[in-house]
């Protein structure tokens, strides 16, 4: 599992918050944390940048939020993010600098590491999405098993029993991900990974991989 830590996936130098995952090995060991940092976290924010929009929910002043847009607290929209059109945050929620929360998109329970895009009808939920991550239109991140037991992450022989019911994805930074993806529960990208579009992916991919359908995975040339 050591191609699957904090250091080998996620640069923190590219989220506002990289205190969120002091002390820990791997990302979604952050996940049950998000709730209270983020009530910390906004408190001591610069109110020369961001403003309390209601209980809980700080908006930095240069972000961009549609008046369409639906979005409860706990969260932090960075700066110079967009949330668009219909985006739905449902709390739990940091998007950092910069990133994109599109049309119908909706979040909850996530971070979105800086420059991150999740433009066109996506859902993320219970996951971490690195560094300019892309999401395609249509890909999501499956929170729950269809079993509803803890999530596994596995990769070859190895496997970490989460003791989380809802995990996602962990998108590692430059991750793209194609239109109509399904990564299904504890799913682990690794930086730089692309997989095509219409492919369930399950387990962990290996960084600067391309995963062409579901078991067919291949080195980046």
């Amino acid at each position: 599992m050591d191609s699957y830590t904090i250091e080998k996936l996620l640069d923190l130098s590219y989220t506002e918050f990289p205190e969120l995952f002091a002390g820990k090995t791997y990302p979604w060991e952050a996940l049950g944390e998000i709730h209270d940092f983020i009530l910390k976290a906004g408190a001591a924010l610069d109110p020369e940048k961001y403003e309390r929009r209601q209980e809980n929910l700080w908006v930095a002043k240069s972000a961009q939020i549609a008046p369409t847009a639906c979005i409860q607290g706990p969260a932090i929209i960075g700066e110079e993010a967009q949330i668009r059109h219909c985006a739905f945050i449902r709390g739990d929620v940091i998007v950092g600098a910069r990133a994109v929360v599109g049309n119908s998109t909706e979040l909850k329970n996530c971070v979105l590491f800086q420059e991150v895009q999740t433009p066109h009808y996506n859902y993320v939920g219970d996951s971490i999405l690195g560094h300019k991550a892309h999401m395609g239109a249509g890909s999501i991140c499956s929170n729950v098993r269809g079993d509803k037991k803890p999530v596994i992450v596995k990769a070859g022989g190895e496997s970490i029993q989460t003791g989380r019911k809802k995990f996602g994805a962990i998108l590692g930074d430059f991750a793209e991900i194609g239109c109509g993806s399904v990564l299904n529960p504890g799913t682990v990208i690794g930086r730089d990974t692309m997989v095509y579009p219409l492919t369930s992916v399950r387990g962990c991919l290996p960084a600067e991989s391309i995963c062409k359908q579901t078991g067919e995975i291949i080195k980046k040339q």
